[in-house]
């Protein structure tokens, strides 16, 4: 869904220095794989730690810098978000209510709002 949504995010995803002919290739690729399962696991901490999302806060700026520093724009998140909510509402069927949907969303804000400060944030010795 992510690369219907924008295909220009594809060059984002490079793994040894090589780029994706296609989103297939990409979506296929060992790499790109293991980099939605650290997606995943990003989303798995957050909803742990629902109840005190600010223990996250110094790993989630750093993730935002190394996602700054790989050329990610932050409105990129908004699509990210997208595919996310989209893939929810796939699963769940019936069960992602608008409830459940604004609670997803409200999640997904908290953690990119965490990560935009690693863009904010100018590097040491500035």
């Amino acid at each position: 869904r992510l690369f219907d949504l924008d295909p220009d995010l594809l060059p984002l995803f490079q793994y040894n220095c090589k780029q994706f002919a296609s989103p297939q290739e990409c979506l296929s690729a060992p790499e790109f794989l293991d980099h939605i399962r650290k997606v995943m696991l990003v989303i798995d901490a957050a909803v742990s730690h629902l109840e005190n999302l600010s223990c996250l806060e110094e790993y989630l700026c750093n993730l935002g810098k190394k996602h700054q520093a790989v050329g990610v724009k932050v409105e990129s998140f908004s699509t990210v978000g997208e595919s996310l909510l989209y893939m929810l509402e796939k699963c769940l069927g019936t069960a992602f209510s608008p409830d459940v949907r604004e609670a997803w969303s409200k999640l997904y804000g908290a953690v990119v709002k965490a990560m935009q400060r690693g863009w904010e944030t100018l590097p040491e010795g500035d």
